[in-house]
């Protein structure tokens, strides 16, 4: 199992999937898996493709049926292959009662990771001995597409996103016999209701003006309006996209990047100096804002090291202080696109299992699973990503 780069503890596993119920977008993919695998079994049966003529044809295909199949994660509703014979009869509602019902959960789980399908077909006959053809893997593969286009290109004027985080961060896929570096942007919004959403992503080429303004073009297209404020790092292309394509939005700069650009060209001794940095960017209204800049000021005020931090604190302060404008409950979260970072790990995680990505394609399908399950996650915490601040009496 180790060449897998999986680390699977089947009797573990299968005890957390009968103690707790699969989310929409994992019961969708086992939906997807098991009906593929009709398809491929009537297909097996009928021996000849649609309308095809040949002597080697048994029968005649003739639509589905559906039909309710209760797992211990759930019930699911399945479509049945049907021939016109009457002959053919899946063997998947008595295989996979016998089946450890776990290796559904994990050939997803593989496929979602990027394991390879040849490695997949390896798994499926370790855990139970049946025979997978890697073209069936491979099949339900691209099934996920549809799902994950509908994902992407849902309309985005349904609601109002009053706060939007992007970032970027970059993989390697391979292009042209070359193993090029390509950029993944992901956007996040927070709706009127307070909950987070991905609302977009982008697999393309190197981080630059012409790329982020492309992707909120993109957005914009689907009905993204001009949110409050905008989120994200000193990327100089991206500020310049978010001003073109964002007019009447603030821009507030991530006081952990702003904070460690400046620590950076500080001394490494000084850390009194940094403690009344730090307390710049944790202040909650102005006025302590910048009484915390002219302490610091102060403190530093002669010496000549410190001459390249007070530049960089002294063009970049307005920008950072955007999230003073913010109710206090929310200011944590808008000052930094920590949230966002949380995703970026997420896709890291199963990122680093392929390390290249054999095309972009395979690059959008993995991130883009990814992004769903964060989507809905999001959407399905009880707790609200902001909270209102309680009303004075």
């Amino acid at each position: 199992m180790t060449q897998l780069n999986i680390n699977l503890n089947m009797a573990d596993l299968t005890a957390q999937i009968q103690e707790c119920n699969l989310n929409a977008l994992t019961k969708s993919y086992t939906i997807a898996l098991l009906n593929a695998y009709m398809e491929a079994e009537r297909d097996k049966h009928v021996q000849a493709e649609r309308s095809e003529q040949n002597d080697t044809r048994q029968d005649y295909r003739n639509g589905y049926y559906d039909r309710e199949y209760m797992l211990p994660v759930g019930r699911i509703k399945l479509r049945v292959p049907r021939t016109r014979s009457g002959e053919f009869s899946t063997e998947v509602f008595e295989k996979y009662q016998r089946m450890d019902q776990a290796l559904i959960l994990t050939m997803i789980e593989s496929v979602i990771n990027g394991v390879s399908t040849r490695k997949v077909k390896k798994l499926v006959n370790a855990l139970c001995g049946e025979e997978v053809s890697k073209s069936f893997v491979s099949n339900i593969m691209k099934r996920l597409d549809p799902e994950i286009k509908e994902f992407r290109e849902r309309p985005l004027n349904l609601k109002n996103y009053r706060y939007i985080y992007v970032d970027a961060m970059y993989i390697d896929v391979r292009e042209n016999h070359r193993i090029v570096s390509k950029a993944v942007y992901i956007a996040q919004g927070v709706n009127d209701d307070d909950y987070r959403e991905i609302i977009g992503f982008m697999v393309s080429g190197q981080e630059s003006e012409a790329s982020w303004t492309q992707f909120f073009k993109n957005l914009r297209a689907r009905g993204l309006g001009t949110p409050k404020i905008v989120i994200s790092d000193a990327h100089k292309g991206l500020k310049k996209a978010i001003k073109g394509e964002f007019l009447g939005a603030s821009w507030q700069r991530c006081t952990v990047h702003f904070l460690k650009n400046i620590i950076d060209v500080m001394p490494k001794d000084s850390s009194d100096e940094r403690n009344a940095l730090k307390l710049i960017f944790k202040a909650t209204n102005p006025m302590n804002a910048k009484k915390y800049r002219t302490d610091f000021e102060a403190l530093v005020s002669g010496n000549p090291k410190y001459d390249k931090a007070l530049l960089k604190l002294d063009e970049g302060f307005d920008d950072a202080m955007q999230y003073l404008v913010v109710p206090e409950l929310h200011q944590k979260h808008i000052r930094t696109t920590n949230s966002l970072e949380r995703v970026n790990e997420e896709v890291r995680r199963r990122e680093n299992v392929i390390r290249i990505f054999p095309n972009v394609e395979s690059a959008v399908r993995l991130v883009g699973a990814v992004l769903m399950d964060e989507h809905e996650n999001m959407l399905a915490r009880r707790s609200r990503f902001l909270s209102e601040p309680p009303k004075k009496q």
